[in-house]
């Protein structure tokens, strides 16, 4: 119920990251690239040769007036939505200027530069650190995606730059106005940096939020726990899920699933846009 592929920051293209699902021994997954939608269709056409479930969806990118991070899961919205569209738009419009920043001031101590990032990435895709990330693997800065994140390009890095992006609740409502389902993405995932606290969860479920994403491996032990009583008392999925990027991360597929009644449920929910059913 979480994958990437190469429209955003996935190493795959849409049809082999379906194609992956199936050797894995998948019945259903989602493509959920960061703020686009461009993938559906191709993701749908092997899904349909391979006789699996896609549930079309998007992450969307967030942030707190205090500056958290929040990763917004949204299944089966309409992609042509223009609430939801205009606010994505912006969002990737400023990431790439943001890109463009991080490339200026890594360029002062690291031999790459914009052009060689353009090369790590696929035609139509949003730009984002992991194709930095890449560049600095294929400049030898770096032995890896991870090691980046790990330190040139972590958030508290001196080469890191802020970019525009909806408040979370904001884009709750955007997604259920779209007819979406919204899913928290990895809500405790403190190795990402801060999480949120008691009253972006309040505003959330407010504004709409139907789920959590409570098995994803970047949420400790003691977080699932908090978040399944969260799911309890507010009546909201649960769902989990790999976070996949092919050889961009370990995550692998299948490593965490969703429960078919989690899954049945959704596809009522979700008026958006249509599944593709084997």
């Amino acid at each position: 119920m979480h994958t990437h592929s190469t429209v955003s920051d996935g190493t795959e293209s849409p049809a082999d990251v379906v194609r992956a699902a199936a050797r894995a021994g998948l019945s259903a997954l989602a493509l959920t690239d960061h703020d686009s939608t461009a993938g559906w269709a191709e993701a749908a056409d092997a899904a349909g040769r391979e006789g699996l479930t896609l549930i079309p969806g998007m992450e969307i990118s967030c942030r707190t007036a205090e500056g958290i991070s929040v990763h917004l899961l949204s299944y089966l919205h309409d992609p042509e939505h223009p609430g939801l569209l205009e606010e994505i738009d912006r969002s990737r419009a400023a990431r790439e200027t943001r890109a463009e920043v991080m490339v200026r001031r890594l360029a002062e101590d690291f031999p790459i530069d914009w052009e060689l990032v353009q090369e790590h990435v696929a035609p139509g895709a949003t730009i984002g650190r992991p194709h930095i990330a890449d560049a600095l693997v294929s400049a030898g800065v770096v032995p890896s995606r991870s090691a980046a994140f790990a330190g040139i390009l972590t958030a508290r890095s001196r080469y890191f730059v802020a970019h525009y992006a909806p408040d979370p609740a904001r884009a709750v409502e955007l997604v259920r106005a779209a007819g979406g389902v919204p899913v928290f993405a990895h809500p405790v995932a403190t190795a990402r940096g801060r999480v949120v606290g008691e009253r972006t969860y309040r505003d959330m479920i407010d504004a709409g939020l139907l789920g959590v994403e409570v098995d994803h491996r970047d949420n400790p032990e003691e977080g699932r726990a908090f978040l399944r009583t969260l799911a309890r008392e507010h009546s909201l999925l649960v769902t989990g899920s790999s976070d996949y990027h092919g050889t961009g991360k370990p995550n692998r597929l299948g490593e965490n699933t969703t429960a078919p009644a989690v899954l049945e449920r959704m596809l009522e929910l979700g008026t958006g846009s249509r599944p593709v059913l084997p």
